[in-house]
């Protein structure tokens, strides 16, 4: 018979926070008990009498960390990344490629797949890929190498959709020459399809929605609005990228909470006018995540684009523009929970069922529900990562 482990505390859940103890056997949530049901005094325990127990923290945008990105396209970069990433409580990820070479992006993603297939011990699991670049449009391109933009062609795209199955989205920018293939050949694959580093107008945006899209990158960051297409069209003014996600249900999105990214003004408007069930934190984090302050490349270190890391924070060699962040899943919570004042359990929902629910693995992950992964974080009462479970195993910092 399988060991049992119980864990007693304050449970996180969607929608509120409250006593009980959580059954974990075979890597699941087995059952809920009310917090003052008798243990067997032979079973495990793991008592939180301060702090919360939370789902495992799922992540759609993130690139590397302690001096790892994922586009250096090999297992030991991998390994390193998601071992710092479940340190800050991350559980489940879209490693996130850059815009490079073609080669380049193939090597990732074959690592993605047998990270995929085969976890690491002790790492954040890969759930695939967040196929992020080339197909960005070159003026919106923020810290990407400029390079190897390029138009999305079938030829090419093929290769990288023969990944589909490992891949969990991908970002195109709707305006640019093969987007709407592009696109197409996403759905017909089964890939979710995001719209990012795009100068797109409000009508490209609605055309793009007819092509399966349903998620926007990185709210406010890297995409056109009423007052960039102005220099295009002086009258009448038009909406982007911006004013589209916002109004349209059908799209989902996603904020930096590191509070350099974004003030607490923005936090709150994208969060009231998209809801914490369509509005995901990520990190967008590299390679600099745990490092110290000083210069590294995001991206392949053959080819990528420098950024310096300064005030915890990533920015463009000349200092002008920002250039991710450098802060894990645990500060965005953090960060987002003392800038808007929301309620715990809001800000972890868009941390964990929110971005799983994105990613299409909702029935897996994301919340503390019976049938669901043993993916769990103990915060203590500052809201840092005690510690980290996956399938209801410690993970050894």
């Amino acid at each position: 018979m399988s060991a049992t482990t119980f864990f007693r505390g304050q449970l996180v859940y969607p929608d509120r926070i409250a006593p009980g103890i959580l059954v974990i056997r075979d890597e699941i949530i087995q059952e809920i008990w009310p917090y003052n049901k008798l243990i067997p005094q032979a079973e495990t325990l793991v008592d939180v009498p301060e702090g919360f127990i939370t789902p495992g923290f799922v992540d759609l945008h993130v690139h590397g960390g302690a001096g790892a990105d994922f586009m250096d396209g090999t297992a030991d970069a991998f390994r390193t990344a998601l071992r710092c990433h479940a340190r800050h409580g991350t559980t489940s990820m879209a490693v996130t490629t850059t815009v490079a070479t073609h080669a380049q992006i193939l090597a990732t993603l074959e690592q993605t797949r047998a990270f995929r297939m085969n976890s690491e011990p002790n790492a954040a699991r890969v759930l695939g890929a967040h196929f992020y670049g080339p197909y960005f449009r070159y003026e919106a391109r923020g810290a990407h190498p400029g390079g190897p933009i390029r138009p999305a062609i079938e030829r090419e795209f093929s290769e990288y959709l023969n990944f589909a199955a490992d891949l969990v989205t991908a970002t195109v920018a709707p305006e640019i020459e093969g987007a709407r293939e592009f696109a197409l050949a996403c759905r017909a694959k089964g890939v979710r399809t995001n719209v990012g580093h795009s100068w797109a107008t409000f009508a490209q945006m609605q055309e793009a929605i007819g092509w399966g899209v349903r998620h926007v990158d990185h709210l406010f960051c890297a995409m056109s609005d009423k007052g960039r297409l102005r220099q295009f069209q002086l009258y009448p003014m038009q909406g982007g990228v911006l004013e589209a996600t916002l109004y349209f249900d059908e799209l989902t999105t996603e904020v930096i909470a590191d509070g350099k990214h974004l003030d607490s003004s923005l936090l709150l408007l994208a969060l009231k006018i998209k809801g914490a069930d369509r509005l995901a934190l990520v990190t967008d984090t590299s390679r600099a995540l745990d490092m110290p302050d000083g210069n590294y490349v995001i991206g392949p270190l053959q080819g990528g684009e420098p950024l310096i890391k300064r005030d915890n924070v990533g920015l463009m060699p000349d200092g002008t523009a920002l250039a991710s962040s450098c802060v894990g899943m645990d500060y965005m919570i953090r960060t987002f929970a003392k800038l808007t004042d929301r309620p715990l359990w809001e800000v972890i929902r868009m941390a964990t069922l929110t971005p799983a629910r994105i990613a299409g693995y909702d029935h897996q992950l994301g919340s503390l529900t019976a049938q669901k992964r043993a993916d769990l974080v103990i915060l203590d009462t500052k809201l840092y990562v005690a510690q980290t479970y996956i399938g209801g195993c410690r993970v050894e910092f």
